[in-house]
Order: C-alpha cells, then sequence, then structure tokens
C-alpha cells in the first residue's frame, strides 16, 4: 500500500525500533511507495512512511532491495557530497564511505551480506541513517 511520506523531524529524528518477521507488511509498503515516488526518490526507510522499525529500501539499478534490520559492518573511502531527502526540503552536506558492506534479513528473513560502492552505497548510507534516527 502507497503511503503518506512523513516530514515531521521530530518523529523522523527518534531511533527505530528492530523489525521482525511480524514486519514483512512494511517491506512490501516500502515498494509500493517508493515506486510512486520513483521519479523523486530512489531509497526510503519505515519511518519516512510512519512506521518506527528498522526497515530500508534501496533501488539498485534494476530492482529495489528491502532490508531488514540493516548494519554496516566495513566502511572504506570516506567523502563529503551533498543530498536531499524526500521528508525534508533543500540539500545538507554530509559524509559519506564509497565502499560498504551491509548485513540485513531479507523477505525470507535469511541473513544477507552485499558490498556496496558509489550511488548505491550512499543511498544506502543515507536509509540506515533514517533508521538511527540521523538526518542529514
Amino acid at each position: 500500500m502507497v503511503k503518506e511520506i512523513v516530514r515531521d523531524v521530530f518523529f523522523l529524528s527518534q531511533k527505530s525500533e528492530p523489525a521482525a518477521k511480524e514486519d514483512i507488511q512494511v517491506g512490501r509498503d516500502l515498494q509500493d511507495t517508493l515506486r510512486a515516488n520513483r521519479e523523486r526518490c530512489v531509497g526510503m526507510a519505515a519511518n519516512m512512511i510512519g512506521v518506527k522499525k528498522n526497515i530500508i529500501i534501496v533501488n539498485m539499478g534494476l530492482v529495489d532491495v528491502v532490508m531488514f534490520n540493516p548494519v554496516i559492518i566495513s566502511r572504506r573511502d570516506p567523502y563529503e557530497t551533498e543530498e536531499g531527502c524526500l521528508s525534508l526540503d533543500g540539500v545538507r552536506k554530509t559524509t559519506r564511505y564509497r565502499e560498504i558492506e551491509v548485513e540485513y534479513y531479507d523477505f525470507n528473513w535469511k541473513k544477507q551480506r552485499q558490498k556496496m560502492s558509489g550511488w548505491t552505497a550512499q543511498i544506502a548510507q543515507h536509509e540506515i541513517d533514517h533508521g538511527a534516527g540521523i538526518i542529514i
């Protein structure tokens, strides 16, 4: 189901709770909501649709990948950049890493590990920050 985008900075700045198998529908709602906002969005976190759970979705080119309880386990090569966010106005400066490795659970609740670089890594870092209550 397509959900409304939350723009309440107080809500967005609260740390998300761990996701559970029972939160699978939130992942599907993220898929629908990202699809509906495709022209202006490449990733989302559950708190952006009003759910304070650690769930994100990242566009990886041809597919959107939903990650439950994502954790960055390694990062390399920091750089400064500017980012925008569907929940905020304008752009803000931030530090990101060119290469990261993320551990997360998929829709089947199987643990996955994925290396990312470049733009995909930047999107994932932005969304993982959302889950931690960190706003650019």
